[in-house]
């Protein structure tokens, strides 16, 4: 009988909020290594269910080789749903959302309304009760947390950025939806301009595809919808406004942020690019 594959050293833990509520399910990976004496840095994630695997991959194969990679391990917490899929769409529309969000029609007939707007109480929930959780099982370094997400996971970082810039030391935003609702995420961005903390010593990455651009893929070049997406891209501006926000955030004394554009890669196949970025960041050798 052929043998279950597993994700290396990664246990899953159906996290119950204080106040109540759904569960969030966490992957923690915890290195098969002897924690160093300053505690593992650690990488948190949106989207824990599409992105645990690769990312215990690319740390696991580049921590090997330290010499040639300059990764080292590191603790990996990938936030995601109880759900056998990537993607809890409806939930996730709520937690990565910035406030004050809106109500949108049914994935599908029958189905609830989307909501967004929930971002505040999900970062809540990382800030107070999930890194208290993840220190009573691993030797944490405080001083070296990375946060990771793509799309509105990348418009998530942005915000949690914006409102607890202290929460991490390294933000990760692959492809962020920064046009959502009309571009809302801009009174957080004011806000935190007007008032950086001193000597925050942030690194932000954000970064697009070549096809997030005016491109179109290959593949969608002459397929039914090509006009459908090259209207959308006028609205979306991946790389424009992915670029903007790194010169404008890297201006700031403090900050240092840049733009990454990946060759040959769309919305969705940036995806493990970007984790293998997040992973080389956030556990790169000192």
């Amino acid at each position: 009988m052929p043998t279950p594959a597993l994700i290396a050293d990664t246990t899953i833990h159906d996290v119950m909020p204080a106040d109540g509520g759904e569960p969030w399910r966490v992957f923690i990976y915890v290195p098969p290594e002897p924690a160093p004496e300053a505690g593992w840095p650690v990488l948190y994630m949106a989207d824990g269910n599409a992105v645990i695997g690769t990312a215990v991959d690319a740390v696991r194969a580049q921590a090997s080789y330290p010499s040639g990679s300059n990764v080292g391990w590191g603790v990996i917490i990938a936030i995601g749903y109880p759900v056998a899929g990537a993607y809890d769409p409806l939930r996730r529309s709520w937690d990565l959302g910035p406030p004050p969000g809106q109500t949108y029609p049914p994935f599908h007939d029958g189905g609830p309304d989307v909501r967004t707007g929930g971002a505040q109480k999900f970062l809540a929930f990382i800030e107070e009760e999930l890194k208290p959780f993840v220190a009573s099982l691993a030797k944490i370094d405080r001083n070296r947390q990375a946060f990771y997400g793509h799309s509105f996971g990348g418009l998530f970082a942005l915000y949690a950025l914006f409102t607890r810039p202290r929460a991490f030391g390294t933000w990760i935003a692959a492809s962020p939806a920064i046009y959502w609702e009309h571009r809302a995420i801009d009174r957080f961005l004011e806000a935190f301009e007007a008032d950086v903390p001193r000597n925050l010593g942030a690194e932000i990455i954000l970064s697009a595809g070549e096809y997030e651009t005016e491109k179109l893929a290959p593949f969608q070049i002459g397929a039914a919808d090509e006009q459908k997406r090259l209207e959308h891209k006028k609205v979306t501006r991946a790389d424009e406004f992915a670029r903007l926000m790194a010169a404008r955030l890297d201006a700031i004394p403090g900050l240092g942020a840049s733009f990454e554009l990946h060759a040959g890669e769309n919305h969705m196949s940036i995806l493990p690019v970007t984790v293998n970025r997040a992973v080389q960041a956030a556990f790169r050798m000192k």
